[in-house]
């Protein structure tokens, strides 16, 4: 077991966590903790882009603040919002100088548009944006000094103060975390003076997923056994179009398809749908995008429905699609011939840690940005592409409260040592176990806690997440940590929280949609919130 101490410990390198500890690594040394190589992330995924008003011309902040609160259905916060979408120009020329190569060039970028957008305002490279995102900020944090790298390291816990059970998190204090090292199987301490929380979503507790294998919700399990508040986990996004086919895991169709002109069929050549569910057709919002394919599906017993951008020119395609063109012949699918057959799979959390709007937590010396917080920007659906720009947004906004806290006193890590203690844990000889729960919650969420929700489907998966917690748990403690365990304690954990948010909510808003609840009630305007404390604690 070892000891690492720094300044800062950013646990994450997607956007958020880079962007960060970049900022913080000109105030003190920075460690940064990723569960694989560092490159692996949901924004190393992103395809679409960021949104960003850059064309004053013909587009405007209120509409971007507009297209967000709409598609919010009501829970955003408004002033969130406009503080978010007027920094973004900032960023986005922030991202330039650090070396992001954005389609088109400064002052002329090549906008793109996407479904809920009412101007073009995203900026992208190709349909790879993220990739191009990770690239620069990895090169730039890589080139630092004081930025120290620990990949194929695993966050097990954060370490506190006190332990949560005795003191609640705003008299606690967050003195770094406990991570696993995936080669040694020795958990190490790592300290700091102000840990950054920037883990990501949880895709993963779903078993149709457009997100890497990383995303298993760590920091917002790791947030609810401190005793942190978790917020507006029953809205999960799902994106409407996931590549199906064999051997195609995860493989996001970007929603730009249809910004650009994709229609939605129900089979090759035959009738468009969308008009039926929406005057926006095919450039509605992801949730009712989601719910339509869902009912068609449901509807027809098909096992998918096709996107059609056949009619656009093959230069065109090849141009603007390039990654997802590339991907697509791997299966022998021409994209510029044939209609893309796509499946609705779970794709990101509007809810998360709660923080206030310089990403700080409750929890004295914790931040928290990116997919990991609940910032108020999303509300109870995400805008296309808002996510990347929150994550950039944020993490200015966290690098800052450090900053003017780091001028006033030193946030140098605590002496003291704070070892892992393993007790009378040994190796595990049932893997078969963890396979077979991680199979089973995954399942659960998916036929139960979905895109169309219900009282009974709902009460259903809390009684056997109840009987699943509880064995993992048991298992947790019997036996010496290793990956697969930590991500299955940590998505059992989030699995549990997203059906109490949901059974709280009694109404349909946004992603959340409940058939016992099919309308909006106004007693309803407001956040959910869970924590350890309330009912019965199964959070150890």
């Amino acid at each position: 077991m070892s000891i690492y101490k720094s300044d800062f410990l950013v646990i994450g390198s997607g956007v958020s966590g880079l962007l960060c500890a970049h900022k913080l690594s000109a105030l003190g040394s920075v460690s940064i903790l990723s569960k694989r190589e560092a490159f692996r992330s949901n924004t190393d995924l992103a395809q679409g882009g960021i949104a960003a008003v850059m064309d004053e011309t013909n587009d405007a902040f209120f509409l971007h603040v507009k297209d967000t609160l709409n598609t919010g259905a009501g829970l955003s916060d408004r002033r969130v919002v406009e503080f978010t979408v007027r920094e973004a120009p900032e960023r986005i020329r922030e991202l330039v100088e650090l070396g992001v190569r954005f389609a088109g060039a400064p002052g002329h970028f090549e906008l793109g548009l996407e479904g809920g957008h009412s101007r073009r305002r995203i900026l992208h490279a190709a349909d790879a944006t993220g990739h191009e995102v990770e690239r620069a900020l990895l090169e730039t944090c890589r080139a630092r000094a004081n930025i120290r790298f620990f990949e194929n390291h695993s966050a097990v816990d954060l370490i506190l103060a006190a332990h949560p059970s005795s003191v609640k998190p705003r008299s606690n204090a967050c003195l770094g975390a406990y991570a696993l090292e995936e080669r040694s199987g020795r958990v190490h301490s790592f300290l700091a003076g102000r840990t950054v929380l920037a883990s990501g979503g949880a895709g993963k507790v779903y078993r149709y997923t457009s997100n890497p294998d990383v995303s298993t919700g760590d920091g917002m399990a790791m947030s609810y056994r401190a005793g942190l508040d978790l917020v507006n986990l029953e809205f999960v996004q799902f994106h409407p179009t996931c590549l199906y086919f064999p051997g195609a895991k995860s493989f996001l169709i970007s929603e730009a398809l249809r910004g650009e002109g994709g229609v939605l069929r129900l089979a090759p050549g035959g009738a468009a749908f969308m008009k039926k569910y929406s005057p926006l057709k095919d450039l509605a919002p992801r949730d009712v995008v989601a719910r339509a394919i869902d009912s068609e599906l449901k509807r027809t017993g098909q096992n998918c429905v096709y996107l059609d951008i056949t009619h656009l020119p093959p230069a065109f395609i090849k141009h603007r699609f390039p990654t997802i063109r590339r991907r697509c012949l791997e299966f022998g699918l021409d994209i510029a011939k044939n209609p893309i057959p796509v499946v609705p799979a779970a794709h990101f959390f509007c809810g998360g840690v709660a923080v206030n709007e310089y990403s700080k937590t409750a929890l004295s010396g914790l931040y928290a940005v990116g997919e990991v917080s609940h910032t108020g920007l999303h509300g109870a659906n995400r805008l296309a592409s808002n996510s990347l720009l929150e994550g950039c947004v944020f993490a200015h906004r966290a690098y800052l409260s450090i900053k003017k806290d780091f001028l006033n006193r030193s946030v140098r890590a605590a002496a003291k040592a704070r070892l892992w203690n393993c007790g009378n844990a040994r190796h595990s000889d049932e893997a078969v176990i963890i396979a077979h729960n991680w199979d089973e919650v995954r399942t659960l969420m998916w036929n139960y806690v979905g895109i169309v929700r219900s009282d009974k489907r709902l009460e259903r998966a809390s009684a056997r997440m109840d009987i699943i917690t509880g064995e993992i748990i048991k298992y947790y403690w019997d036996f010496l940590p290793t990956r697969d365990l930590l991500e299955l304690r940590n998505i059992a954990c989030l699995a549990a929280q997203i059906i109490r948010s949901a059974r709280i909510r009694k109404e349909s808003r946004g992603l959340h949609f409940n058939i016992n609840y099919p309308r909006l009630k106004a007693a309803w305007l407001k956040p959910t919130r869970v924590n350890r404390y309330q009912g019965k604690v199964a959070s150890d």
